[in-house]
């Protein structure tokens, strides 16, 4: 069985992010066409944690090459107090004859660069033609770091950030380090109603209290598109109000996301508009005057195809390492089984 541990992933995604979108893409679209299986994730809270949870993310992703493992991600939110990454995760990957497994990949990468990448693609796609030039990060931690990442490459046109943080200096913190490494793009950091100007305004935040109601920052621009990630910030009125797309409609509406309130409180799905295989198959974004509002569940498939173009990339460059006894090994029929002699 093939090991890629933290530096291994590191090393194999550099300069891997145009692969992982096309990779995201690719599983969209093939989700979409039906060539996928994705049961619903399992949720594990530790007794007396709020807040904390372990997700599994079992998958299989068809076409031409097929994958199937599970995603195994915890969220604490309290490790960031302890300087501490708030996600860790853990990508199996098994042979689709045996069933046994072939890898294990740390994996907090990989969930972080398929989260943003879906995010990135989405935005692009839900923008049309029309140039994005500003971009609202809401949340300063891993996610929207790399969202950064992914919408700097399909929006080259990207002139300012801004950032929010509900954690004071932060925001300041984090423009600093930004403002070195891509000095063509001003960084600002900023208040919620500044952040809430841009033409994208992606929302990574650990908060659940669906805080945010996008009628009380009236300022926003006509056509904005809003990258709900974090999935229970918005209000229910902000969901009601908006055109909403999703990755798939039966798993984001559970577990107590905005738009399953939504749904708990109307007693329909109606709100929702479109799924985002559609609107990337029609390659055109949909025609509304309401604030677009994407949010992805966050499907086992994306971590799928990263982590498969992750190990590719590693064999490629000799990563990694192997490791032995991790499949049950040969069966051994006894001679009374078999119905021979001793």
């Amino acid at each position: 069985m093939r090991i890629l541990g933290r530096e291994d992933v590191a090393a194999a995604l550099a300069g891997l992010d145009a692969t992982v979108l096309d990779a995201v893409r690719a599983a969209y679209v093939l989700h979409g066409q039906g060539s996928s299986e994705v049961p619903f994730s399992g949720f594990l809270r530790p007794p007396g944690n709020s807040g904390s949870r372990v997700i599994s993310l079992p998958a299989y992703l068809g076409g031409p090459e097929p994958v199937m493992g599970l995603k195994w991600i915890s969220s604490f939110p309290a490790n960031v107090e302890r300087g501490l990454q708030r996600a860790s995760s853990v990508q199996i990957l098994n042979d689709l004859d045996t069933g046994y497994p072939t890898a294990v990949l740390e994996a907090s990468q990989i969930s972080a660069s398929r989260t943003a990448a879906s995010a990135a693609l989405a935005g692009r796609a839900l923008h049309g033609d029309r140039p994005v030039t500003t971009l609202g990060l809401i949340g300063c931690g891993t996610i929207n770091r790399r969202v950064l990442d992914f919408l700097a490459l399909v929006h080259p046109e990207l002139v300012t950030v801004t950032l929010q943080d509900a954690v004071p200096g932060r925001a300041e913190t984090l423009a600093a380090q930004l403002s070195a490494e891509r000095p063509a793009l001003t960084f600002i950091a900023g208040g919620l109603d500044d952040a809430l100007r841009a033409d994208t305004v992606s929302v990574a935040t650990t908060d659940s209290t669906y805080w945010l109601d996008l009628a009380a920052h009236p300022d926003r621009p006509g056509h904005q598109v809003i990258l709900h990630l974090s999935l229970r910030d918005l209000s229910t009125a902000s969901v009601l109000n908006a055109y909403n797309v999703v990755d798939d409609i039966d798993h984001v509406l559970r577990e107590q996301t905005s738009l399953h309130r939504a749904e708990q409180e109307t007693g329909h799905r109606r709100f929702v508009d479109a799924e985002i295989a559609g609107v990337l198959s029609r390659s055109e974004a949909p025609v509304t005057d309401k604030t677009i509002v994407f949010s992805p569940f966050g499907l086992g498939i994306l971590d799928l195809a990263v982590a498969r173009a992750v190990l590719e990339a590693a064999t490629r460059l000799g990563i990694g390492s192997e490791a032995e006894g991790f499949d049950p090994g040969r069966h051994h029929v006894t001679a009374a089984m078999a119905g021979g002699t001793a």
